[in-house]
């Protein structure tokens, strides 16, 4: 096959999520064919998400009679220029965002990691939360960060992603007064100093609301895309809100909402009990044109892992692992979406 008779087979490999295909999508970059092998270069932007492994498989089984070698790689323009940028090596960004304290930011930021990792990624987790930092406990991290001979940061690492929290650097019963021009200064060193090296992902834990610690990574990180927290109460969902504006202001992509301490099963009887109200989420979703990751079970077993350092994203046994792993494959798939509908937007002129 010639490179012509290649893109004519990728015509049959259609995009799950911009339903059409993959050559008139403009995401097949170049294609380049040698004696031993067809190198295709597509515009993919979310290692591991399921849709795009799916695309890949896909192209795979269209050019599988060859007997050549087929090398997939992926590039996408992410809308940023990479050099001179804080987390040059950072493909994605993903801040975890909510409107109000007590939704279960963290426990979502940390099962998000921790899900990316198991996929396959490569994953970095910030804890961001500088007044009330509590993910190295959530991760049962025991060890702290080292230093290299120039004073840059190696993060410790567990569940096979690297991690980076304020309560490394301080006591574990100091409380942090810090005001917004010092915990900006902190912050910043923190993204340019640690030696992060190649990530697939960046989860940043921020703190709740839409305060100083916000605006500084806004302002200063190519977020890639936002996942805001909240439970059902209106309450949480009038927070909620608030946190969406703060991203629309700011040009970031929301990939969506997800609902936490949702319906809570008793183990006893079996009923199901609406502790926090029910399908406040959903319902904000589609009133916002907002992508629904999903709803969290409360679950005791969540404060149980959270607590013993066990995320329940792993645990492959229970109902509320199946939840948690689903909001991860939902807030991966869209954040490829956002990648390739952007790349296909910029190269609709020339198709």
């Amino acid at each position: 096959m010639d490179e012509a008779a290649v893109r004519e087979r990728l015509r049959e490999v259609r995009d799950p999520d911009l339903r059409d295909d993959i050559v008139s999508l403009g995401l097949v970059n170049e294609i380049e064919i040698d004696d031993a092998s067809i190198a295709v270069d597509l515009a993919l932007g979310a290692p591991y998400s399921p849709n795009e492994t799916a695309i890949a498989a896909d192209v795979r089984e269209a050019l599988d009679d060859d007997d050549r070698e087929i090398e997939l790689t992926a590039n996408v323009d992410r809308g940023m220029d990479a050099e001179g940028t804080v987390l040059p090596g950072v493909k994605n960004v993903i801040a975890v965002a909510s409107g109000k304290g007590g939704v279960g930011k963290s426990t979502l930021a940390v099962n998000l990691a921790v899900g990316l990792s198991e996929l396959g990624a490569q994953v970095g987790l910030f804890d961001a939360d500088v007044y009330g930092p509590n993910v190295p406990r959530m991760v049962a991290a025991d060890e702290h960060p080292q230093a290299t001979e120039d004073d840059q940061i190696i993060p410790p690492e567990k569940y096979g992603i690297k991690l980076m929290s304020m309560d490394f650097l301080v006591g574990e019963d100091d409380p942090v007064i810090w005001r917004g021009p010092m915990v900006d200064s902190v912050l910043t060193q923190l993204w340019e100093d640690v030696v992060w090296g190649s990530l697939d992902y960046m989860v940043i834990d921020l703190p709740p609301g839409t305060g100083d610690t916000q605006l500084t990574m806004l302002q200063n990180i190519p977020v890639t895309g936002a996942t805001i927290v909240t439970t059902p109460q209106t309450v949480a969902l009038d927070d909620a809100r608030k946190g969406l504006e703060m991203f629309g202001r700011h040009e970031t992509p929301v990939l969506g909402l997800v609902e936490n301490m949702s319906t809570f099963t008793c183990p006893d009887c079996g009923g199901e009990h609406d502790i926090f109200d029910s399908g406040g989420g959903r319902e904000f979703s589609e009133e916002t044109d907002l992508p629904f990751l999903g709803e969290i079970p409360l679950d005791p077993a969540v404060r149980e892992g959270g607590d013993d350092g066990e995320p329940m994203v792993l645990d492959e046994d229970s109902e509320t692992g199946e939840a948690f792993r689903e909001f991860v494959h939902r807030t991966a798939i869209n954040q490829g979406i956002v990648h390739r509908k952007r790349h296909a937007d910029r190269m609709a002129p020339d198709q």
